[in-house]
């Protein structure tokens, strides 16, 4: 059964349809929004002789049932001024099935990914491209669990970074003598605090424990639950204010270990993980570099 995704390009939404008879698609209405003249461009596109010929060889591969001695016929004519091609007359004269028109929601004109990216390079090799990294980045978050928790990581980890490292530069690294290029030793130090506060190891350690996933890329909070991340989100923003207040080091890491240790606990009971990953396979969802977007 396909299922509904969507991707953001700039300021493009984009409907997917994934797994569509084994294959996906792309809205290429959807591709048009912001482009002069809009959804006329496909028909646009698709009355070019070098689109014809793409498509004939895409079909000639893909497709058993395309009517190739009928598609002969339109090539003739493709170039002509006389010539004129709609999505619908294609697929009636050839059998084609690497583009189609969908009514209702999601609806619009669609097409296999592989002429989906000659529509984009057509409309605009920057946007294309954009298209195409972000599609890859679904189909991946899509295939694999891990990497869609990932992106949710993104989201969490990085909510209160900012006010975390903002604190310690404000009010940790002038009190010490050390060289600039030596800073980061005191930022990772308080961040392995957390780790220790949270998750009981270093981010070393976990890295020695776990080689394989570390040499994929991964470290210690990519890989993290999602209730563990929404602590580690907590964790940062208390040990700002107190950095700020000048409590002691020790006395910080006291106090976040307990804290981290009753919300977990309590985030466990309450089943916060299991919600997350209803409303993410429930909902479309639009992934972009930074965030993920529940339709």
């Amino acid at each position: 059964m396909a299922k509904a995704r969507t991707i953001q390009v700039n300021d493009t939404r984009i409907n997917v349809l994934l797994n569509k008879d084994q294959n996906d698609y792309i809205c290429l209405t959807d591709m048009t929004k912001n482009f002069e003249d809009g959804a006329r461009l496909i028909e646009k596109w698709l009355n070019n002789k070098s689109t014809i010929d793409f498509m004939g060889v895409w079909e000639q591969l893909n497709n058993p049932n395309f009517k190739t001695p009928e598609f002969g016929g339109i090539r003739m004519e493709a170039g002509s001024n006389r010539f004129y091609m709609s999505v619908n007359k294609f697929i009636e004269r050839t059998g084609a099935i690497g583009i189609f028109a969908k009514a209702g929601r999601y609806g619009g004109t669609y097409a296999h990914k592989d002429i989906a990216y000659h529509f984009g390079m057509w409309l605009s090799p920057e946007f294309n491209l954009l298209v195409v990294k972000e599609f890859q980045r679904l189909v991946e978050a899509e295939n694999n669990p891990l990497l869609l928790q990932w992106d949710i990581s993104r989201i969490l980890s990085k909510t209160n970074y900012q006010l975390h490292t903002d604190a310690i530069k404000d009010n940790i690294i002038p009190q010490l003598s050390i060289e600039k290029k030596k800073e980061y030793l005191v930022y990772a130090s308080e961040a392995d605090m957390l780790n220790l506060a949270l998750f009981g190891c270093r981010a070393k350690d976990w890295e020695e424990h776990n080689p394989e996933l570390a040499s994929k890329g991964l470290n210690l909070r990519d890989t993290a639950t999602i209730n563990q991340l929404i602590v580690l989100s907590n964790l940062e923003v208390v040990n700002a204010e107190m950095i700020k207040r000048g409590v002691e080091r020790i006395e910080r890491f006291a106090f976040l270990q307990q804290m981290a240790q009753e919300e977990l606990t309590s985030l466990n009971k309450t089943n916060v993980e299991q919600q997350f990953k209803r409303i993410a396979t429930k909902y479309p969802v639009a992934i972009t570099n930074d965030r993920i977007t529940i339709e």
